[in-house]
């Protein structure tokens, strides 16, 4: 399992601004072109609907069968794709995109041999090591959890989506939400406005809506070769991760 530290927005832009100044000259070399979308997701009913994540089991029996990944963990992978179709359609975010970068993170949350859920609840819950700057990890501080233990706490990467504490409070979402309720941040890429809608990093429903929203926030228009790029560096500042995610999400593309 990778455990670096996940890096939010800004830091990450920071750093792509940082190495292309630092650079006597810029590659220019065309980003290779992103993984398929693995075939639409059927579409479903998104208005006050009890269980909205049953209506793609058809749809992820079969996918789980052929890619070896938990049912469960598919309908989160397509339902956070149809919802963010729907929000920001611009995107066109796949769901292969998602199941790469699961697969890197958590083994598609099974890490440790976690589970998960009827409910998305994933357990036992996944947790990265301190990021307190040993192993090759930057240094990254939870400010929740110092200020409320008095001491200097490092953040642990949470989940099977693994999010920094930070970048869940910036970004999380509860996927099982109205979508009504949910709409202007899904849309604006605001945070969610209350701490009722900002989900779990621990539920892989909430986790992959979450990841999904930071992906096209980060990169736009991931139906093309730098805005797919720029989406994934966005989540992981590293090449080596860039390539894992998308020999996975391609392999289910298959």
């Amino acid at each position: 399992m990778r455990v670096d530290a996940r890096l939010v927005l800004a830091i990450s832009i920071a750093a792509v601004s940082v190495s292309v100044a630092g650079c006597g000259t810029v590659d220019r070399t065309p980003d290779p072109a992103p993984p398929g979308a693995g075939g639409p997701v059927p579409a479903i009913r998104l208005d006050a609907v009890e269980h909205k994540l049953d209506q793609l089991r058809d749809w992820s029996q079969a996918s789980s069968s052929k890619y070896g990944i938990p049912l469960r963990a598919l309908q989160a992978y397509g339902y956070a794709t149809v919802v963010m179709a729907k929000a920001q359609p611009n995107c066109h975010l796949g769901w292969t995109t998602l199941a790469g970068i699961a697969r890197v993170e958590s083994n598609h949350a099974r890490f440790g041999g976690a589970t998960i859920a009827a409910d998305g609840s994933v357990r036992p819950v996944i947790r990265g090591v301190a990021l307190n700057g040993t192993g090759g990890n930057g240094v990254i501080v939870d400010p929740g959890a110092s200020a409320s233990t008095g001491h200097t706490v490092y953040a642990r990467a949470m989940g099977p989506f693994q999010f920094i504490p930070d970048t869940w409070k910036r970004w999380g979402v509860r996927a099982d939400a109205d979508y009504n309720a949910l709409a202007e941040a899904l849309e604006n890429a605001k945070p969610a406005a209350s701490t009722a809608l900002s989900g779990s990093p621990d539920n892989i429903d909430d986790a992959a809506l979450a990841a999904a929203r930071y992906l096209c926030a980060s990169g736009g228009d991931l139906a093309t070769a730098h805005g797919w790029r720029q989406a994934i560096l966005a989540y992981n500042h590293s090449g080596v991760y860039v390539d894992q995610v998308r020999s996975a999400a391609t392999g289910y593309d298959a």
